[in-house]
């Protein structure tokens, strides 16, 4: 027997509040979906001390709907709204309201150089790009930094095989990881792995602002930041709060990818946020049977568009099966001793001469 929305209501109505009354009568009950017997919905508490004490109302509530019949599976989700008492320590949860900032963009304490990876639409290899670059780097003997700022598809984790969850030793700080000598933090490691993010503006630059500022980074020589695609909230609150040494600016070289890089070049302008230089990836392909060479999204179009800009081209990056085989296993190719590592080797070192890394 299929169950309905009525159904998962009156079985939500017999779990009690510890305030009294339930949690339906309480109207806590908030983005219900039953499909095909899986059963999602959140418990909205006005309160985090609310939601700690509606910790055990949870639990019975999943126990109920699991015993309905009719329910495959059962998903709750937690949240609070309002404001944590004044006298409580500072919140590790991440994605909280951003706090007010005086006095323009600021520098990070102990890091010199911060550089942003954008690109202006995805499916670029922004990611791999910058896995690979902060691992590079390394290589090279930089203190290098790597800070997963993709809130909604954060995948450095995986590219960089770590999944343990940052400690916090005083409950306010929380300590990064390392892998392949890169510092390294996610909000992927914050979270489970299938868990999405599911958030308004505001809670992405909350989350920002405690991924830069709550994170012990330590003295790095650069911190890579790989951004989100596009030019939304994520890109303003970074370059609006915090100093920049610049923006490297991703692309394919197919007309259509080149025409989404070009606002994203745009929006730097408009914030006043240099771009220090732009990177053709995927620019060749490499037939690992037969060694032919193939242009598949065409070749040479971002080299032309930083031309035409006045900006520095950096170098053109393969589209390399071993290279997405790497970043799936946890080791960026760059980590290797792989050939295919050298694009990534010749890109870094052009940074550190030229003082951006």
């Amino acid at each position: 027997m299929a169950v309905d929305r009525n159904a998962v209501m009156q079985v939500l109505a017999g779990v009690a509040h510890p305030g009294g009354g339930d949690l339906v009568s309480r109207d806590l009950i908030r983005a219900l979906a039953v499909d095909d017997g899986a059963v999602r919905f959140v418990i909205e508490a006005a309160t985090p001390d609310e939601a700690r004490a509606l910790a055990q109302a949870q639990a019975e509530a999943e126990v109920r709907l699991k015993a309905l019949a009719g329910v495959t599976s059962v998903q709750v989700v937690m949240t609070a709204h309002g404001p944590a008492p004044k006298a409580a320590p500072p919140s590790l949860k991440i994605g909280q309201h951003p706090t007010p900032q005086q006095g323009g963009p600021q520098r990070i304490s102990g890091i010199d150089r911060i550089v942003a990876i954008a690109s202006g639409k995805g499916g670029v290899g922004k990611s791999t790009v910058a896995s690979n670059l902060a691992v590079a780097l390394a290589r090279e003997g930089r203190r290098v930094g790597l800070l997963d700022a993709d809130i909604y598809g954060p995948s450095q984790p995986k590219m960089m095989g770590v999944n343990r969850r940052p400690a916090s030793p005083d409950g306010k700080t929380i300590e990064p990881l390392v892998a392949h000598g890169v510092t390294m933090m996610s909000i992927g490691l914050m979270l489970k792995e299938d868990e999405a993010v599911v958030w308004r503006g505001p809670m992405l630059m909350g989350a920002l602002q405690q991924l830069l500022g709550q994170v012990a980074w330590g003295k790095l020589d650069v911190l890579i930041i790989d951004l989100p695609p596009g030019t939304g909230d994520v890109q303003l609150t970074l370059c609006q709060r915090t100093q920049l040494t610049g923006a490297l600016v991703v692309s394919t070289p197919q007309d259509v990818a080149l025409l989404d890089a070009r606002k994203a070049l745009d929006m730097f302008a408009k914030l006043k946020t240099p771009v220090l230089g732009l990177i053709e990836n995927m620019s060749t392909f490499c037939c690992p049977n037969c060694g032919h060479v193939t242009p598949i999204f065409g070749h040479g179009g971002v080299k032309a568009e930083a031309a035409k800009l006045d900006l520095p081209f950096l170098g053109e990056l393969p589209l390399a099966l071993d290279v997405r085989v790497a970043g799936d296993s946890g080791t960026p190719i760059a980590a290797t001793d792989s050939p295919l590592a050298e694009p990534y080797r010749a890109l870094a070192r052009r940074l550190v001469a030229g003082g951006m890394a």
